[in-house]
């Protein structure tokens, strides 16, 4: 015994230098497999939208993965003009461009102009989901380095949570006690050699120390599988929010035994896939053969999930099946999932230019969550329709919300203030529901422009021969360069 006790103390060093070997190697590996990316970008401007925006430069990290293509965050080359690429240990720069991105997610695929660029660098491999306390390594340029960057990190956490680059989706993401710093966005986060997650975003440290989010890889998975045949068709969703049923009162009310399974359906969103199929006060049982629990979660991958992450891996065109008690009897539904067109108005914008109308010196646009950051809202019944536009239908009569978004002061438009940033709703009698509607009203030939606002007690009225005289005098005065944007 003592023998055996005395050959494993002499072991000790030899497997400690043989983990620590391989280690490195794998460590090697991967640092050969990482792009450090430089994005010179230029930013749109919603509150003087003919402007072209401002030019920015940022880094982030990017690393191969299969059939010679570079897998990095969304918003490391959003809004990009130019995009450089170069290989840990290698001087050279590279052009790249990006071949599919995806914002709703925060991933992108690049793919570099040289294809030489893929010499010596071999694809990293995916693996599921870590357990909970386990080690991982995040791999990046943090804070613009040259070189590449190593920290280590525990698995704290896996939950569904709001991904900030669009702000208004929400997927799975794994959170860890490393900290992912500006640089670090795009690189790997690496467990026993493979990849479990994309680092994509963080706290400052005025809010949380040491936190960071990653991409797992079944979010990473899928968004490799919807480009596989040459574009991306987006995030599919039931569109609906669910109330908890822990209640035993409450379950009783709604006929259920007190067995612990079951959400009650409490809003569900026009324009989303389950808009004229659920009802409010219909409780879910199960989600494709998948028990729902009281608390809306269900058991997948051997792990307990928010029951959207059913819906989640889908795709669109996909069906989901449900079982549900409705008015006290038992139902079986089928739900065919396609893209909820109304969400688009609370998400953020990229790769896209602002779209505007200019008249007489003032300005139209629809609204939009991007033009809500840019501004301050400040008309009450404008902010209404916008909070609103979902959980009212607001947008089955407007499509889009069409406000005067600015006045370039001239006389041509002289008490026009009184209507700034209301919501137009007639232009001559024709009803204004999209952007598209206010181009086509200015363009026929009037002698006047009858603008009429909701809730406004008179029109704004523009003579066509004054607006002609003052159009160069307005675009020389404010540099505007073209007076419409019709076009995303």
């Amino acid at each position: 015994m003592t023998q055996f006790f005395r050959a494993a103390i002499f072991l000790l060093p030899l497997i400690s230098a043989f983990l620590s070997d391989t280690q490195a190697a794998t460590s090697d590996l991967i640092r050969r497999s990482l792009v450090r990316i430089q994005t010179v970008s230029q930013e749109a401007d919603y509150s003087t939208p003919w402007n072209p925006g401002s030019v920015e430069e940022s880094i982030g990290t990017g690393f191969v993965v299969a059939d010679d293509r570079i897998l990095t965050n969304a918003h490391v080359v959003s809004n990009a003009r130019v995009i450089w690429i170069t290989r840990e240990g290698d001087a050279n720069r590279y052009r790249a461009r990006i071949q599919h991105i995806a914002h709703d997610c925060d991933l992108a695929v690049l793919v570099p102009s040289n294809p030489d660029f893929f010499k010596g660098m071999l694809p990293l491999d995916f693996n599921g989901i870590p357990a909970l306390e386990s080690n991982v390594m995040v791999y990046g340029y943090p804070i613009g380095g040259d070189r590449a960057s190593v920290t280590r990190g525990i698995v704290s956490r896996v939950e569904f949570q709001e991904y900030s680059h669009s702000g208004a989706d929400s997927h799975l993401v794994i959170q860890i006690d490393a900290a992912i710093n500006p640089g670090n966005s795009g690189g790997p986060v690496v467990q026993d050699g493979k990849v479990i997650g994309v680092a994509f975003q963080g706290y400052s440290g005025d809010v949380a120390q040491n936190t960071g989010y990653m991409i797992p890889t079944t979010v990473i998975k899928r968004f490799l599988t919807d480009i596989a045949d040459g574009r991306y068709d987006h995030y599919v969703d039931l569109a609906i929010t669910t109330f908890p049923l822990y209640n035993s009162a409450a379950r009783r009310a709604l006929g259920l035994p007190d067995d612990g399974q079951g959400v009650m359906v409490s809003d569900i969103y026009g324009g989303g896939s389950a808009d004229g199929i659920l009802k409010p006060r219909d409780v879910i049982l199960t989600i494709d053969g998948h028990a729902v629990a009281s608390d809306g979660t269900v058991e997948l991958d051997d792990s307990n999930v928010q029951m959207a992450e059913v819906v989640e891996r889908k795709f669109k065109g996909d069906k989901v099946d449900l079982g549900l008690i409705r008015d006290g009897r038992p139902l079986k539904l089928t739900i065919p999932l396609t893209e909820p067109f109304p969400f688009n108005i609370f998400a953020n914008a990229y790769d896209v230019k602002p779209r505007y109308v200019l008249f007489g010196g003032l300005v139209f646009q629809p609204l939009s969550e991007d033009f809500v950051n840019a501004t301050t809202l400040k008309n009450s019944r404008t902010r209404y329709y916008y909070d609103h536009f979902l959980e009212n239908d607001l947008y089955k009569e407007r499509p889009e919300i069409v406000i005067l978004s600015n006045i370039l002061s001239d006389p041509v438009n002289a008490y026009a203030d009184e209507f700034y940033q209301s919501i137009v709703d007639t232009i001559n009698g024709a009803k204004i529901k999209t952007l598209d509607d206010v181009a086509d009203a200015l363009a026929k030939p009037s002698e006047y422009y009858v603008i009429e606002f909701l809730g406004a007690s008179r029109p704004l009225v523009l003579e066509a021969k004054a607006v002609a005289a003052a159009r160069d005098r307005i675009r020389s005065r404010y540099g505007v360069a073209k007076e419409s944007n019709l076009k995303p």
